[in-house]
């Protein structure tokens, strides 16, 4: 049966003594950038890196002696460590399956709470089938990411937070994946205020309910989080009936939003935790005219190894690092001498390589290809103009 409002009510007094309200923030940068009063819901900031920590502990609460049994799940890995957290404050065993190639810090975190951690399956789905089968098999619980009654009540407890911090709230935007925060979010925020919009955020990638079809095998994308192909048995009439809208944005947004957020905010967001702030960047929805508009960032679980490329990428974009590859003389000198042009045009270099394939090279020539740190797509620009005017056979480069 659906939660009410009583019901996340009751949930917010089970998980109090675990569950951290996470503070407003206001967002000058969005709000100058795109119009309206934005603010940040920094789920990112809770215990475990993301809101999972409020449905596990309402969950793991609500079986009683059961649990004594031990629990399990299938997850990419914010449910993970948040089960995995909640049966330790209840000191119930847990085991957790993860799809091959879930984030290792995700799998890290596990483990350091005291879980069994896992990996099966290429996809989310197997890695939740082969928890169903262990728990079968064992006697175990096997708690849903998102498709259980008592993990919705418990996310719904963050609509509840919105609604008493943010007085002149008018919209929310909440990253959607199997449903279940944007399922209780929407209930406790629109139990109280009906003329409050909600919104909900996917992948385009992965957007079934944008109306989007499920790719065959594993979705690759950023907002690896809410990558769930279906909507749940229980979620997905929820998110029907409470829910204004469903928009979708793309890789280059949701990569956009994550260095917004470090930049400016100074906010560790996973992607699937800033397609709220994508959405806004990318106008796939626009800011309420009136009163404020709050973007539930909802989880903050970043793998480390997809920072350097989002920062590489987006100077790139800004203007803040030129690649050029060059042709020059394979005589002693000709490097420093080009390298001179750039350093007198105020560049910074960051590396350089010899190019001998790919190029169509004379016999006393070499390729270059070198990256700089620059301030502006302007001195981009003209420092190509002033290696061109001394000689050089020199083009942008994307690599």
């Amino acid at each position: 049966m659906a939660p009410d409002l009583d019901d996340i009510r009751a949930a917010r007094d089970v998980i109090a003594d675990v569950v951290k309200r996470t503070p407003v923030i206001s967002s000058l940068t969005l709000s100058g950038d795109i119009g309206g009063n934005v603010v940040l819901k920094a789920e990112n900031l809770q215990r475990t890196g993301s809101f999972k920590i409020r449905g596990a502990t309402n969950k793991v609460a609500s079986l009683g002696d059961v649990a004594v049994r031990g629990v399990t799940t299938g997850s990419a890995g914010n449910h993970a460590q948040a089960l995995a957290f909640a049966a330790q404050h209840f000191g119930v065993p847990c085991e957790i399956f993860v799809p091959v190639g879930a984030a290792i810090t995700k799998i890290d975190a596990c483990r350091a709470l005291g879980a069994t951690v896992v990996e099966h399956g290429a996809a989310l789905a197997e890695a939740v089938a082969a928890a169903k089968e262990r728990a079968n098999a064992t006697g175990m619980t096997f708690c849903a990411p998102f498709d259980d009654p008592s993990v919705v009540a418990g996310q719904g407890t963050l609509g509840l937070e919105v609604i008493e911090d943010i007085d002149d709230l008018a919209c929310v935007i909440v990253p959607l994946g199997g449903g279940g925060l944007i399922s209780g979010a929407a209930i406790a925020v629109k139990s109280m205020r009906p003329d409050v919009r909600v919104i909900g955020v996917q992948a385009a990638v992965c957007a079934p309910y944008a109306g989007g079809t499920p790719a065959d095998g594993p979705v690759l994308t950023l907002a690896d989080g809410i990558a769930v192909k279906y909507p749940g048995e229980l979620t997905g009439p929820l998110v029907e009936r409470w829910v204004d809208d469903v928009v979708t944005v793309d890789e280059d947004a949701i990569a956009d939003a994550m260095v917004l957020l470090m930049d400016r905010a100074k906010l560790y967001v996973e992607g699937a935790g800033a397609v709220g702030v994508a959405a806004l960047l990318s106008s796939a929805v626009r800011p309420s005219p009136n009163g404020s508009t709050c973007v539930v960032l909802s989880g903050g679980n970043v793998d480390l190894g997809v920072v350097p490329s989002l920062i590489r990428r987006h100077e790139n974009s800004s203007g803040r690092r030129l690649s050029v590859v060059a042709r020059i003389d394979d005589r002693p000198g000709s490097l420093a001498h080009l390298l001179a042009v750039f350093a007198d045009g105020g560049a910074d270099l960051i590396e350089v390589q010899h190019v001998r394939e790919g190029l169509e090279l004379h016999v006393r020539e070499t390729g270059i290809h070198a990256t700089f740190a620059v301030r502006s797509i302007d001195q981009a620009t003209a420092l190509i103009v002033a290696a061109r005017s001394a000689g050089y056979e020199i083009r942008p480069s994307t690599w």
